[in-house]
């Protein structure tokens, strides 16, 4: 096997107390910018009332993040590759601060986009993360930390949401944004005092026509996925930006395979481990997703329908919050099952951890207790699949992509849950109850999008079984600091 992993001498020589803090202040950043991506859902039925806009409008401050996510992560990674993963990541933070302080001072609908736009364009933190670690870690560290950054973002987003909901409740929105501010300057400053420059690099010259291409493919799928259902299916306009997405996506790949320096390396992308891990990752970002969009609701719904529970947003918050907890502990068990059995192994237990908690929810829907247990469940089996995905992916790019290889696999992830939005809100549309002058989700329409969840965890398992199976004890060659490759023994490595 050709590929490569990035760890230097200096690297495995390192005393545990720096790998320690390398490891801590990645995942502290992980947890800034997951956080900034929850904190603004407590106020997003107030927004038209703030930013005196309508709701559709408003709705923009939400996609303007989606978007700029998408098109920022690949190109933040193969940047970080390229010209430093550490100076990129510093770049991510100080656009999430920009962003937030741009949100602070908004008053009007205008900024308030830009400053989510700025906060979106932050998203490559947690791949570019991954990455560092990569290149800086002992081998033996690698594992865990990366399943350990890779919960970040569950734990961000559990804690982000009730603390969101008390600010909300209690103080002015805008203190909101400027927390977000605070911690990523935090985060910006742990990073330039503790985190080190990696020394593995591709250099070369950054194709600008590709992301452009890719920018504008990526922009106008999103843009029809989450905004079809306002603007309609069947419409012109959403018709339109399916088809565009098409042909520029399609350009595009041809484009890449002819070009020497790629922003994508497709023929990489297209390696059966590379590949069916990508897959899968799309069919999981849409299976916690879709958890993500139903517990709240069922939580929030009026008892009088039957089945909503009648609680409050922080209640939500509360809810869920152990579910990124639980998520972080199941790094270190990822991590030993991988280690031993291989990420393909691990990856499909997590698949089937995550069916068995929407089958759970189905049957069990009626008390809060039973939303903490499903949430529970399905983060654990979350936990486990989002350890595994970087190792699969390291395992099969050379250490000169990691972050391009890296970004590219929460690229799929976010596409996954933006197609779970779409068809949820669909499924939940359609399936309604009239209560009072208002229609309602059904219950039946809840369990539906819980099987679907199901059934997109099935969907990954069956992509899952398509990797390479687990070779344990392969050798691969990493660069040195002076530049020679030298034996490092990679774990859950395939060919």
């Amino acid at each position: 096997m050709s590929d490569t992993v990035a760890h230097s001498a200096d690297a495995r020589g390192s005393a545990p107390p720096r790998s320690n803090a390398v490891v801590a202040v990645l995942a502290l950043a992980g947890i800034v910018v997951s956080l900034m991506q929850t904190l603004v859902i407590p106020i997003v039925p107030e927004l038209p009332k703030f930013l005196d806009a309508s709701a559709s409008d408003a709705a923009w401050a939400v996609t303007a993040t989606l978007l700029a996510a998408a098109v920022a992560t690949p190109v933040a990674g193969r940047l970080g590759d390229m010209y430093g993963k550490r100076r990129m990541l510093l770049v991510s933070l100080a656009l999430l601060v920009a962003g937030s302080v741009v949100c602070a001072l908004s008053e009007s609908l205008i900024p308030m986009i830009v400053g989510r736009a700025l906060q979106g364009l932050a998203a490559a933190v947690v791949p570019l993360g991954i990455s560092i670690m990569r290149d800086e870690l002992p081998t033996e560290r690698l594992a865990g930390s990366t399943a350990l950054m890779s919960a970040s973002l569950g734990v961000g987003g559990a804690l982000g949401l009730p603390s969101a909901a008390f600010i909300a409740d209690n103080f002015d929105w805008h203190v909101l944004f400027w927390t977000s501010a605070a911690l990523g300057v935090v985060a910006a400053v742990l990073v330039t005092m503790l985190v080190p420059e990696s020394k593995v690099r591709t250099g070369g010259r950054f194709d600008l026509t590709g992301s452009l291409g890719m920018a504008a493919g990526l922009v106008s799928l999103l843009l029809g996925i989450s905004k079809g259902g306002d603007w309609g299916w069947t419409s012109g306009t959403t018709l339109g930006l399916f088809a565009f997405a098409v042909v520029v996506l399609l350009a595009w790949g041809v484009f890449e395979l002819r070009t020497a320096q790629p922003l994508v390396d497709l023929r990489t992308t297209a390696r059966r481990q590379v590949l069916f891990t990508n897959l899968a990752s799309i069919a999981f970002g849409f299976s916690m997703f879709a958890m993500s969009l139903v517990l709240p609701q069922l939580l929030q719904l009026p008892e009088a329908t039957g089945y909503g529970l009648g609680r409050s947003m922080l209640t939500v918050g509360l809810v869920l919050a152990p579910q990124g907890l639980v998520m972080m502990a199941m790094a270190p068990l990822s991590a030993a099952i991988s280690k031993s059995k291989g990420p393909k192994v691990t990856l499909m237990l997590g698949a089937v951890i995550v069916a068995a908690g929407y089958s759970l929810n189905i049957a069990l829907m009626s008390e809060v207790w039973h939303l903490v247990m499903v949430s529970c469940v399905i983060g654990a089996g979350v936990g486990f699949a989002y350890g595994a995905m970087p190792a699969l992916i390291m395992g099969a790019v050379p250490a000169s992509e990691t972050a391009a290889a890296n970004s590219l696999n929460a690229l799929m992830r976010s596409i996954g849950t933006s197609i779970a939005s779409a068809i949820a809100g669909v499924v939940l549309a359609q399936m309604t109850i009239s209560f009072g002058t208002a229609a309602l989700p059904s219950e039946s329409g809840f369990k539906v999008v819980m099987a679907i969840g199901a059934g997109a965890a099935v969907l990954a398992f069956v992509l899952a079984a398509f990797l390479p199976r687990h070779r344990p004890g392969v050798v691969a060659a990493a660069p040195a600091a002076s530049g020679r490759a030298e034996p490092a023994e990679v774990t859950g490595v395939t060919s």
